[in-house]
């Protein structure tokens, strides 16, 4: 199931060797675009920056950054061929985690936020190493796709600026439920 799962989405797809010669060798614009290709890195790295923004304080800073710095070990790891057991599982399941953690503004010390989403980013991170295209560099494609997941993150926080009062507050529970719905409907398939 797993192995169908990731081979069926149209956003999920495999370079050939021959495919773009020249255009993604050094793997560069390949990393950008990887976590804007699926709506499951898509939500769970805004929720990512949305959550730290609601955490306030150094918690802001934190969190995004043990994100950063996890997914950029299970990139390597996905690259290296790791095994990492039910990464699209984990990964779909992460997107409900973190989008409940937002619908219901959860608030723990910025250590425990850490370990959180560290824990997210391992399966986000194996899944985009793991999804290296052909003839790319992997130090590119790593920087990349780590730049582009900051720049979601950021997303996240300037969405949660946008919090205010008690309409401010319904929108972003909704959000966050809409998010970990759609993270149910991945892990449905």
């Amino acid at each position: 199931m797993e192995g169908y799962w990731l081979h069926s989405r149209p956003w999920r797809c495999r370079a050939s060797p021959d495919a773009h010669i020249g255009l993604h060798t050094d793997g560069t614009l390949a990393g950008l675009g990887h976590p804007f290709s699926g709506l499951d890195h898509i939500l769970a790295l805004v929720a990512v920056g949305f959550w730290a923004a609601t955490l306030g304080g150094r918690a802001r800073w934190i969190v995004r950054s043990a994100f950063v710095t996890v997914m950029a070990i299970g990139g390597a790891t996905g690259i290296y061929g790791v095994p990492l057991p039910m990464v699209e599982m984990g990964t779909a399941l992460t997107v409900a985690v973190l989008g409940l953690l937002v619908a219901f503004e959860v608030k723990v010390p910025a250590p425990v936020a850490a370990a959180i989403v560290g824990v997210c980013a391992l399966f986000h991170g194996h899944a985009h190493g793991s999804e290296l295209p052909a003839m790319s560099h992997a130090a590119g494609y790593v920087i990349s796709f780590l730049a582009a997941t900051i720049i979601l993150h950021a997303g996240g926080i300037a969405l949660a600026s946008l919090r205010f009062g008690k309409a401010g507050q319904i929108v972003s529970r909704v959000a966050g439920a809409a998010a970990a719905l759609a993270g149910a409907a991945l892990l449905a398939g």
